[in-house]
């Protein structure tokens, strides 16, 4: 789960592409990869569907 180098997510407020701050690699209930963090502009939850869990 340290792979994570450099993600990048859509934020909902700002309406553009922002690296994620904090990032945190999840697993939703239906097994599949997600990312996890907050926007460095407006600190709002983002959030980045990465696809299954291998």
């Amino acid at each position: 789960m340290e792979d994570i180098i450099m993600a990048e997510a859509r934020c909902m407020k700002c309406k553009k592409q922002v690296e994620v701050k904090d990032p945190q690699d999840v697993v939703m209930k239906n097994g599949i990869r997600a990312i996890s963090g907050v926007c460095p502009h407006c600190s709002t939850k983002v959030f980045k569907i990465v696809g299954k869990n291998k």
